[in-house]
């Protein structure tokens, strides 16, 4: 017992002066240990402004894409105070859509002199001034000028947003770009539904006020917390790089032919979507429910397609989604109301597929400099033709009908396949040329 009480006795002795200076020296190591914590919390400046351009952007995206697509909804309504055909209801659209495509060039342009923050959020209030016109309008005359108004101010969404987010993550831009594209999505699930909602309570125009002032508040938002966007940078060109530049601009030209043809596949059958499920017995809010589902279809699509296009490439990926959307599309036609909104994700899905990959592709056929240029003509020839295309698939429907007008749109859809085949060589040149 002895000999084990002595070392206890004698153990404090010795390691008292040790854990004294222990103590003394702890707050001295608390200091860098919370430094560190502090650095490792702290978001870098330019982080976060790239953060906030890009929700901003996606607000933006998805408040228009919204307001674009809304007007499904009120092609039914329209029709039947108006009594316009589906040739007539298609050129209505195409008055908004057609302003929207031709003015994406010159906003561009607008933009070089002002920074494009102020540009986009002028252009979101002329898009809202055009709908509350809209909305004041007495007759056809006046409704048809005033979807002219908010199509050239909905003319600086996509060029000036999807390049904002483009400088604000340069080479890392192709995620964010994804990630704004889903944006749009989630406005065109969100908005045509509430209006189909508003139509139950309202008129059509007490609706649209309603909603130009939505578009007001976000054009606030834009001008008030979005950073400006980076000017273009100066880069010179390497007297070797002509050879590439050729190879660009030739798949940029199969680029956009791909997005062309697709989208007016996509805006053709949507334009005569309402009109196949009234026929088959669907109200008014199924109508909105319906698009409700083929947008949130698309914007899982979008997700979908980013990932497997990530694996399996851009070709495989337009090959799968554009045979799913013809078959999609024909199976649309032949079933009843309820398997055809069962079906309608699906659909969405595969019609918004190809999209989400040329998006997201197009910097990669552009230089660093002209950006904005590459996505003002990308935006230009896909909605000029979602604003021609339908026209012309109306004019089908008028002579043979809604199904048939739809099938044309299924086999607009086919025509993608071979572009496809003759892009896919072109884009793995380019990305061997950049990893050089």
């Amino acid at each position: 017992m002895p000999r084990l009480t002595l070392p206890h006795l004698a153990v404090p002795r010795f390691i008292l002066p040790r854990l004294a200076f222990r103590r003394l020296t702890v707050p001295r190591l608390a200091v860098p240990r919370l430094a560190i914590r502090e650095t490792a919390i702290a978001i870098p400046p330019g982080q976060a402004r790239a953060r906030r351009t890009l929700a901003l952007a996606g607000l933006a995206h998805a408040l228009h894409d919204g307001l674009t697509d809304m007007i499904y909804v009120l092609l039914p309504v329209w029709q039947a105070q108006f009594g316009l055909d589906y040739g007539a209801l298609a050129i209505l659209r195409a008055l908004y859509v057609g302003a929207l495509a031709a003015l994406q060039v010159p906003a561009g342009h607008l933009a070089r002199y002002l920074n494009a923050r102020t540009v986009l959020a002028l252009g979101t209030l002329l898009c809202a001034g055009g709908y509350a016109l809209a909305g004041l309008s007495g007759g056809l005359a006046g409704l048809c000028a005033a979807l002219a108004v908010a199509g050239a101010g909905g003319s600086t969404q996509h060029p000036l947003a999807s390049a904002a987010v483009s400088r604000a993550y340069a080479d890392a831009a192709r995620g964010p770009l994804g990630t704004y594209n889903f944006a749009g999505d989630l406005g065109k699930a969100a908005i045509p539904p509430a209006v189909s909602l508003l139509l139950t309570v309202m008129d059509w125009r007490a609706t649209l006020w309603v909603i130009a002032g939505l578009g007001t508040a976000v054009a606030l938002l834009i001008r008030w917390l979005m950073p400006p966007v980076a000017d273009p940078p100066t880069v010179r060109e390497a007297p070797a790089a002509t050879s590439t530049n050729t190879a660009g601009k030739a798949g940029f030209g199969l680029l956009l032919a791909i997005g062309v043809l697709d989208s007016a596949a996509r805006m053709g059958f949507l334009l005569f979507l309402p009109f196949l499920l009234q026929a088959k017995g669907a109200p008014l809010t199924t109508v909105g429910l319906a698009l409700s589902l083929v947008f949130i279809g698309g914007a899982c699509g979008k997700a979908a397609c980013g990932w497997f296009g990530a694996r399996a490439g851009l070709f495989a990926t337009v090959i799968a989604t554009e045979v799913g959307t013809a078959a999609a599309i024909l199976a649309i036609i032949a079933l009843p109301l309820a398997p055809s909104l069962a079906a309608l994700p699906l659909l969405g899905m595969l019609l918004n597929g190809t999209s989400s990959v040329l998006y997201g592709t197009v910097p990669e056929f552009a230089a660093s400099a002209s950006v904005e240029r590459a996505f003002a003509l990308f935006y230009t020839g896909t909605l000029g033709s979602s604003a021609l295309g339908p026209v012309l698939y109306g004019w089908i429907g008028d002579a043979a009908g809604p199904a048939w007008a739809t099938t044309m749109a299924a086999a607009t859809a086919l025509a993608v396949v071979p572009l496809a085949v003759l892009l896919s060589p072109r884009l793995a040149s380019v990305a061997h040329t950049e990893h050089k």
